[in-house]
């Protein structure tokens, strides 16, 4: 005989059951009706289902992982076949085990568990079948109502009608939910044992068919002891059904739960992994939608290659520690280094802060500073362009530059260097203000901005005033490292690229290979420039740079009063920039580490440590000279015009992006003094005319 109590609530609960079951199946008629009239389910009530959300997973170049992509849910999809029989076993002995036998609706297993329920006081079994519990968690809310259960018995009755038992197995184990964040079978065996579902033991899989039913109330961390008890009711379930010794089961019971969750998909708080992603979001390849795009990262299962080489990022990141220690930088300064690979625009490798989770700015990429002397390569190509040669000779003295349109413009060479003639090649390896600003006014300053513009800088961050080419426009270390990478590749431009190839789950490539190139300027510049720019690094401003046994080009390049220091340059292979400034704005780094930061000490020096082990075990290559011998030079007479119509300001005050610290309105190669004297006079060369200017085809 039951107890009076247990007895009592079993014929309350019936009675209350058999009016719903009554209503239920009155309700239920008409849907039944239509199923059987139909002869088969409908297909869109599989194609409803869709597809699993699956986590995106991040790579390396190297095929190593770097970092798992989902939303606020865990999702690893997995195969039937690759799930042990005793794990199914311990499921399906829990929450459904005539789930091979019925056609989507168990009513005896819904009075079993009825009765089970009623006797114990608790919910120890649930009635619904594991086809019904798949069509509630895809299709339907979790409300509980008549209607809903209706609704949830006709659609498993057509799922069973189309779909095979294995198939609905399948989706089922990988969409049930486990807790902790954990949705389907693969991400909860990641979360609770860090360990594949292939490897799950018997007592694992038993204690994951427990936390079905409940996982919040069978958190084996939070509620260990309810965990257990209902781990070792699936143990006694498979004793029942045969798929266990009681002997086995006993010592089942003694295994320990787990203590702590695991999380072994690797956060994407990194800052390579977060340009990647920002990038994916932005890709109308992904979607039309920002929603698509979303759910394309975040839930597609995408393949994701992307273009890091984490032995150079290593390298970059020991370089820049080793040069840079704590004591030199007390907190106040840091580096940003990035490099992209010629022909392709593939970014190697990215250095972009200190500290990714207490510091998501990323200097790298948004870290848009002045580049100084760093950008007087960009006046120089298209003097080039323009039909200058680096053999051409110019005034490199101070004095006032007039220009017409604007007010009378005074540049200074850094601390005394450059005065006199001297060659365009001459200048760029000293690094002579006086003779670049006069240089840009003489090929033109509109042609020096589109010149910017064809190697990736935005117009809309560049103005044509005098000051332009010393730098005084801003320009981030990614985009400073992609145009040096124009000059490597002869001429052509590719866009920075972080991802290598995108592969959806089916395998399927959606997207990938290079970016697609465009000339900036002829084969012949470009060699030419390189030839200019190897002087740098031989006996100009970058002598730091020098790698023994390869040819180097680059540019230092340093903006007014030591605030932001720059050394860009490349072999044929790689072309790297480093940058050196205030990760808050524009902070004079004078007498950091016992001297004034120039791009020709700190960053031409980490450059080098860099680059030189970069390039280990690679064949060294030199740079092609040009087909054509530059032009013997003449000398570019100053014509100094005068003003006409209403004066402009000869420099543009811009503020940096922190707006804590406002950019000055000038950059130089280093500190700009205030004359102490009057200019010294251009020295009286020979009259020889200048050379006329034309406009060169781009092949």
């Amino acid at each position: 005989m039951w107890p009076v109590r247990p007895l009592a609530r079993f014929a309350v609960i019936a009675a209350v059951a058999g009016t719903g079951i009554a209503t239920g199946v009155a309700l239920l008629a008409p849907s039944l009706k239509g199923v059987l009239s139909s002869g088969r389910a409908r297909s869109q009530d599989v194609q409803a289902l869709g597809e699993v959300a699956q986590n995106s997973a991040v790579y390396a170049r190297d095929g190593r992982l770097l970092a798992v992509l989902h939303a606020e849910e865990n999702r690893s999809p997995i195969t039937l076949d690759q799930v042990p029989p005793y794990v199914v076993n311990a499921i399906l002995d829990v929450e459904d085990e005539r789930f091979w036998d019925h056609g989507g609706v168990n009513l005896r297993s819904t009075l079993r568990a009825l009765v089970t329920n009623v006797s114990s006081g608790e919910v120890l079994q649930g009635g619904s079948t594991i086809t019904q519990q798949l069509v509630k968690n895809a299709l339907l809310t979790p409300e509980k109502s008549v209607d809903r259960k209706v609704k949830e018995a006709v659609l498993a009755v057509r799922l069973e009608d189309r779909l095979s038992k294995k198939e609905i197995l399948e989706r089922y184990l990988n969409i049930v939910y486990f807790g902790n964040g954990a949705y389907g079978l693969q991400a909860a065996a990641e979360t609770y044992f860090n360990s594949r579902v292939e490897d799950l033991t018997l007592g694992q899989a038993a204690m994951l068919a427990g936390i079905i039913r409940n996982p919040l109330g069978y958190d084996p961390v939070k509620q260990p002891d309810r965990a257990k008890s209902r781990r070792d009711l699936a143990l006694e379930r498979m004793v029942v059904n045969h798929h266990l010794t009681p002997a086995r089961a006993d010592e089942l019971r003694n295994e320990p739960m787990p203590t702590k969750v695991f999380t072994p998909l690797p956060p994407p708080n990194d800052y390579f992994v977060e340009e990647v992603k920002q990038r994916l979001l932005a890709d109308r390849r992904l979607g039309e939608t920002a929603q698509e795009r979303y759910n394309a990262v975040f839930k597609g299962g995408l393949r994701i290659q992307t273009s890091l080489d984490p032995s150079l990022q290593a390298l970059a990141e020991r370089s820049r520690k080793k040069v840079l220690p704590d004591s030199v930088l007390r907190g106040r300064f840091t580096s940003a280094v990035v490099t992209v690979e010629p022909g392709t625009g593939y970014v190697r490798a990215m250095v972009a802060g200190d500290d990714f989770g207490t510091a998501k700015y990323n200097l790298a990429t948004q870290g848009k500073r002045q580049p100084g002397s760093s950008f007087k390569p960009f006046v120089l190509l298209a003097a080039l362009e323009e039909g200058f040669s680096p053999n051409d000779t110019i005034n490199g003295s101070c004095g006032v530059l007039k220009v017409p349109g604007f007010d009378p413009y005074k540049p200074g060479n850094y601390e005394g260097s450059g005065g006199g003639v001297m060659t365009i090649t001459q200048a760029t390896a000293k690094s002579v203000n006086c003779a670049y600003a006069r240089l840009g006014v003489m090929v033109g300053l509109e042609k020096v901005v589109d010149m910017a513009v064809k190697l990736g800088l935005p117009r809309n961050r560049l103005d044509a005033f005098p000051s332009i080419s010393l730098g005084a426009e801003e320009a981030t270390p990614l985009e400073m490292a992609a145009a040096y990478a124009t000059i490597a590749d002869e001429g052509v431009y590719h866009a920075p690229s972080f991802v290598e190839k995108v592969t959806d789950r089916g395998g399927k490539v959606l997207f990938g290979g290079p970016t697609k190139g465009r000339r900036a300027f002829s084969v012949q510049t470009a060699r030419v420039a390189e030839q200019v720019m190897q002087q740098v690094v031989q006996r100009g401003t970058g002598t730091a740079a020098r790698l023994p046994g390869r040819e180097v080009a680059g540019k230092t390049g340093t903006s007014q009063e030591w605030q932001n220091a720059w050394f860009v340059g490349f072999t044929p292979q790689l072309a790297t920039a480093v940058w050196m400034g205030s990760p808050i704005g524009n902070v004079s780094m004078k007498g950091v580490g016992g001297r004034n930061v120039t791009g020709g000490s700190f960053p031409a020096q980490i450059w080098a440590g860099y680059m030189r082990e970069a390039l280990q075990g690679v064949e060294a290559v030199d740079f092609t000279a040009p087909a054509v011998k530059p032009k013997p030079g003449k000398y570019l007479k100053d014509k100094n015009s005068s003003n006409d119509g209403p004066a402009r300001p000869t420099h543009r005050s811009t503020s940096t992006t922190a707006p804590e610290l406002p950019v000055p309105p000038v950059a130089t190669e280093g500190v700009q003094p205030p004359p102490t004297a009057a200019p010294t006079p251009a020295p009286t060369p020979a009259p020889t005319p200048a050379p006329p200017v034309s406009t060169r085809a781009v092949p």
